[in-house]
């Protein structure tokens, strides 16, 4: 399959950066290339077809730990190794720019994993840093799913970072849908899924390092 080296609309990053700053998150339908959804899809399908994908864990360092009745779905780190990756991760590397100039964030890095929950997963709520120790800044989720319907779950949920009872978003899982959200600040989960369920998730973080030690497991 060929692919058009993606990059988001002018339009879309003006939109993400204000909604970053009005609310700590944004969320847009078709906002990532088709074709590279679909080659992703594809990727991400046949790592789980041949058992390449590891059942994801919660915590870091010591306190890592395998949580089913927490986290249900299985994980992949993207590593460059093909021409699909390439291109979402160059479309990631122009977001961070943008977010760096807008916004002073001094964003260092990003990381992805593809995500796959199969039918009754789910990942309870939680924020993905904590306030004061937040390596990861800006969280992203890209929906890679062809099609999905009403009846198949899996939506992820925001809620109100001051009302965590509160929800303020609910995002279908369908193909070019793209979540973008402040990490330390908004709560969020994953609802039971009724099918197979595709996504990128991923992280811009700042550095890090303390004593030499880069990004210590604290």
């Amino acid at each position: 399959m060929s692919l058009v080296i993606p990059s988001l609309s002018p339009a879309t990053l003006t939109e993400l950066v204000d909604a970053l700053v009005e609310r700590g998150w944004y969320l847009g339908e078709g906002v990532v290339d088709a074709g590279l959804c679909r080659a992703l899809y594809d990727e991400l399908e046949e790592r789980v077809a041949h058992r390449a994908m590891q059942a994801a864990g919660i915590g870091r360092g010591e306190e890592h730990s395998l949580r089913r009745d927490i986290r249900g779905d299985t994980i992949h780190w993207l590593d460059r190794a093909t021409l699909a990756q390439r291109h979402y991760l160059g479309a990631m590397a122009e977001l961070q720019q943008e977010l760096n100039q807008a916004l002073y964030l001094g964003l260092f890095e990003f990381e992805a994993h593809f995500a796959h929950y199969g039918p009754g997963t789910f990942y309870k709520k939680h924020r993905d840093s904590f306030r004061g120790r937040a390596n990861r800044v800006v969280s992203t989720v890209c929906y890679l799913n062809p099609d999905w319907g009403p009846a198949d779950g899996g939506e992820m949920v925001l809620y109100d970072p001051e009302d965590e009872t509160r929800e303020v978003a609910r995002v279908v899982p369908r193909a070019g849908s793209f979540a973008c959200f402040l990490a330390d600040r908004v709560p969020h989960e994953v609802l039971p899924t009724a099918r197979p369920r595709a996504s990128i998730a991923g992280w811009f973080r700042r550095n890090a390092s303390l004593n030499g030690v880069i990004d210590p497991a604290y």
